[in-house]
């Protein structure tokens, strides 16, 4: 007598989440969500204070009108104003509490006053560069507290310890030990180098916030209100919610899409979760596993071209001589093996547990899903227009253009000329965190350049590493995993950038003269700790993805970043291996070796990811757990003898796990006859 493999008990019926329980899901866990919701006066001057501020942006964007110190100057004053209005002192205010305190209106005016103070004074203060008058003095000081206090508002209090940290250093250079030691900056030095110089507030990541960032924000934005967002759900059920464990799929396919439109891992659980999460619970997987699937598929989006996290595009201004295409491009191989990782995992636990996948009543009509496959037009434009040499902020804005047409062919989702002002205020509304976080990581790159910081502890990693390439990457993955549990991706590639990723350069060069090889040793360095800081999000113990999708699937939510990693485990593997054979990142490296590296990796990741869940064809055995994960890890190291020894292996454990892959039923028929 054979038994059939039995579903958990704890299935439940399926109910999306409504938008009030996905507001407050993203409140708790999203710093960038938990804003007031204004009324009266209030409310009209946030609604017409967004809007101005996208025109403004799609107006520089066009053209180039202003000088460097203008725009960046009008972006951080709009960004600033528009914090201290839309976002409390405090969070345990709620947005139900619509009033604004006067506190907050005078900040608001003062942060207008610090943005049109380069734009009216321009001539006096270039004629007097170098030179800080009383008046200089007051807005710079006003600049940085304001900076601080709206990053700590809009993106989190982390960011702010660490960008004042910066600034204490800079000014107590002196008195710090070693070679930490530096001789200091005295008030008027920092006040100029923070805001009267491109250094600091007004340099590189504002300046990337102020074109790149905000002008693919407003193209999500448009996405979005084209019903993109629900088509991706829809699309991801047609084509996976048969299969294996279908739900737990689609949340993989669903969150990869979801992915080109959003930066934010938080904000990608809940927008996909709310649908896949409830859905796979019915069908029988805990809480935890629901919750972890969608944790770890939503945080892979920040790395899935074509449009990654903020960070990448600051990734481009940080090396130099790469555009945001070849960043992109590199990616790519990475993204898909991350996916491959978590769909793989997910695979065998469905096999393990004996979920089958979704009913025909529970998929959407395929030929109406298929209809709308033309929404997906505007992300394939946006990587034709950037394979074809547009630039980055010229292909985002055909993009939004693209999207406006697309959105015709139907009525469905036709942009009439409301959606597109509100399309406009939800583009800048997202932007506020971004323009704050890149202000504030300002000034931790300003003092990282004044002090010469960022050589000084990159010789002191490698010094604690002992000149040790892989203890280098490890350390610095612990740090880029430190700083990412209580900073956004953007400020935690900013520290990294500056201060890590040279010493992996100045290890990886030692080994690589070629002249050629300098900027695929610096996007590979790069990419490492973008990566890790990313991965961050699932990481416990603060794993804020993570506890986002424990909030909707009701699971633990320690539990639940544990999960989540242990899924994502081709997260922790991958940058080690773009690394040490850049042919993952299509550079440096013929079309045959790309081919065979992808082939042994993705190998490798099935090895892998039986031996961490223990099924394959049947159970695993302890012994069988141990050899699948070595044999993984074998494939994966770029070695010609390690993937053939490899590939023995995988074949010799396929062989067995095969033959006796009718074991557990001749076990279950003993236990029962007994």
């Amino acid at each position: 007598m054979t038994t059939e493999p039995k579903q958990h008990e704890e299935t439940e019926e399926f109910k999306m989440l409504t938008e009030e329980e996905q507001l407050e899901i993203l409140q708790k866990y999203d710093p960038e969500s938990n804003t007031r919701n204004v009324g009266g006066i209030f409310k009209k001057i946030v609604f017409f204070g967004l809007l101005a501020f996208s025109v403004f942006q799609l107006y520089t964007a066009i053209g180039t009108p202003f000088t460097a110190y203008v725009q960046r100057s009008i972006h951080l004053g709009f960004a600033l104003a528009l914090i201290f209005i839309l976002f409390p002192a405090r969070k345990k205010i709620g947005v139900k509490r619509n009033k604004v305190p006067f506190y907050d209106v005078i900040l608001s005016l003062l942060s207008i006053g610090v943005g049109l103070y380069w734009p009216i004074l321009i001539d006096d203060l270039v004629l007097r560069v170098g030179r800080v008058s009383t008046l200089d003095l007051i807005i710079g000081i006003l600049a940085i507290l304001l900076t601080l206090e709206a990053a700590r508002r809009a993106v989190g209090l982390p960011i702010t310890i660490i960008a004042s940290t910066f600034l204490v250093y800079a000014f107590f250079g002196p008195y710090f030990p070693g070679f930490l030691a530096h001789r200091g900056q005295d008030l008027e030095s920092l006040v100029q180098l923070m805001f009267f110089t491109t250094d600091g507030i007004l340099g590189t990541p504002i300046s990337v916030s102020a074109t790149f960032i905000f002008v693919f924000l407003l193209f999500g934005s448009f996405l979005v209100k084209t019903g993109v967002g629900n088509y991706f759900n829809d699309l991801a059920v047609v084509l996976a919610g048969r299969l294996v464990g279908g739900p737990a799929k689609v949340a993989i396919f669903s969150s990869a899409l979801q992915g080109t439109i959003s930066g934010s891992s938080v904000a990608n659980v809940v927008g996909s979760g709310s649908y896949t999460i409830p859905m796979m619970k019915k069908l029988g997987y805990k809480k935890e596993f629901a919750g972890g699937v969608e944790a770890a598929a939503s945080t892979g989006g920040q790395i899935m071209p074509p449009i990654m996290g903020a960070a990448a595009f600051l990734m481009v201004e940080f090396i130099g001589g790469v555009t945001y295409w070849q960043i992109a491009k590199a990616a790519a191989i990475p993204a898909l093996l991350y996916f491959t990782g978590v769909w793989i995992m997910t695979h065998f636990e469905a096999k393990r547990v004996g979920l089958k996948g979704m009913s025909e009543d529970q998929i959407p009509d395929r030929k109406e899903t298929l209809k709308k496959i033309y929404l997906l037009l505007p992300i394939l434009g946006i990587i034709v227009f950037l394979l074809i040499g547009i630039p980055t902020m010229k292909a985002a804005l055909l993009g939004i253009v693209l999207t406006i047409v697309v959105s015709s062919f139907d009525k469905s989702t036709r942009l009439g000329f409301k959606d597109m002002i509100h399309a406009l205020v939800d583009g800048a509304r997202t932007a506020l965190a971004v323009a704050a976080a890149t202000a504030c990581a300002g000034i931790i790159v300003g003092v990282v350049v004044k002090t010469g910081l960022g050589l000084s502890l990159a010789t002191g990693l490698i010094s604690a590493a002992g000149g040790n390439i892989f203890l280098t990457l490890f350390f610095t993955m612990l740090a880029a995993i430190v700083l990412g549990m209580g900073s956004p991706t953007t400020a935690n590639y900013v520290i990294t950038s500056t201060i890590a990723a040279p010493a992996i350069i100045t290890l990886l060069m030692l080994d690589t003269p070629d002249a050629t090889v300098p900027i695929v040793v610096a996007v590979s360095a790069h990419l490492f700790v973008f990566y890790f800081g990313i991965i961050a999000d699932i990481t416990p113990p603060v794993a804020l993805a993570a506890f986002a999708a424990a909030g909707i699937s009701g699971g633990d939510p320690i539990k639940t970043g544990v999960t989540s990693a242990k899924l994502a485990i081709a997260a922790f593997i991958i940058p080690y291996m773009f690394v040490f054979n850049p042919a993952l990142l299509m550079m440096g490296a013929s079309i045959p070796e790309i081919l065979w590296v992808v082939m042994t990796a993705i190998v490798g990741m099935i090895a892998i990811g039986a031996g961490m869940i223990g099924y394959w064809y049947r159970k695993c055995n302890w012994l069988e757990r141990l050899l699948a994960v070595g044999t993984g890890l074998l494939l994966i190291y770029p070695e010609t003898i390690t993937d053939i020894v490899g590939l023995v292996l995988f074949v010799a454990l396929v062989a067995v796990q095969w033959m006796t892959r009718n074991k557990d039923n001749e076990d279950e028929e003993v236990v029962v006859a007994s």
